[in-house]
């Protein structure tokens, strides 16, 4: 086994599903494990270092969305990527799903070859460079200011001005990180979700609205008048705030 395989975990309570798509990404040069519900996957998390997690949302016992939640809630597994499945249609769902942490969502009916495109995509951008490492032979800056705020780009959190830690979930970790790179410019939603999805947005997908949402939380910024990440009506959001990089991890 070539131990620099990815490690993928499929999380589904249908059998056929979670054979065939084992197989598939095997074939693909991925490594599975497989698992029927919370408990296997609890039990497949402490065994394997998994890179990346494919959870159903209808599962016996706990369901995906408390699993995920639960996942992001803390402890060693909690910046595991997540690509969601939900049934077709469900739109609600999807929305929970994002708000509980989630990376990204995929509809069933869906063909193995898509899912394999999604969990690529997640991986690239999880592995991305972090923001003000534009170089091969740069060191990054481990912190990246803006405000009040750092963000550590190693440990992938925040630090307030007491230096009190905000973990983040990689949905949020990106998002930030492409506020960072691009700040005092507007970014559309299609932007943004290309930059953090590696896809254009679909119809009526507002996914990006809610993990801006989410964001804006951990940063304690009002949902009425923001001041760090603001909205521009009919065109994005915008970071509204100077970004300065630090190698160090002294106070400002």
């Amino acid at each position: 086994m070539n131990a620099s395989q990815d490690h993928i975990l499929i999380v589904d309570d249908d059998r056929d599903i979670r054979t065939l798509l084992a197989d598939y990404l095997t074939r693909q040069g991925l490594r599975c494990s497989v698992a029927a519900n919370g408990r296997e996957m609890k039990d497949a998390l402490e065994r394997h270092r998994i890179d990346l997690l494919v959870l159903d949302i209808m599962l016996p016992g706990d369901d995906g969305l408390t699993l995920c939640r639960n996942l992001r809630a803390g402890g060693p597994h909690s910046r595991i990527p997540v690509l969601m499945l939900t049934a077709r249609g469900e739109d609600m769902d999807r929305i929970i799903g994002l708000e509980m942490g989630a990376d990204d969502y995929l509809a069933k009916p869906f063909v193995p070859r898509e899912l394999y495109a999604r969990i690529r995509a997640i991986l690239r951008r999880t592995r991305a460079l972090p923001p003000n490492m534009d170089s091969e032979t740069a060191p990054p800056a481990r912190l990246v200011r803006f405000g009040r705020w750092r963000l550590d780009t190693v440990a992938r959190h925040l630090l307030d001005e007491h230096d009190t830690i905000v973990p983040l979930s990689g949905a949020e970790y990106r998002l930030l990180s492409i506020f960072l790179g691009h700040p005092q410019r507007v970014l559309s939603r299609d932007q943004l979700m290309e930059l953090t999805h590696g896809r254009e947005s679909e119809a009526f997908d507002r996914s990006i609205d809610l993990q801006v949402s989410r964001l804006r939380q951990r940063l304690g910024d009002s949902a009425r008048e923001p001041a760090i990440i603001k909205t521009v009506r009919n065109e994005g959001y915008v970071l509204a705030t100077t970004v300065d990089a630090a190698d160090d991890l002294a106070a400002p």
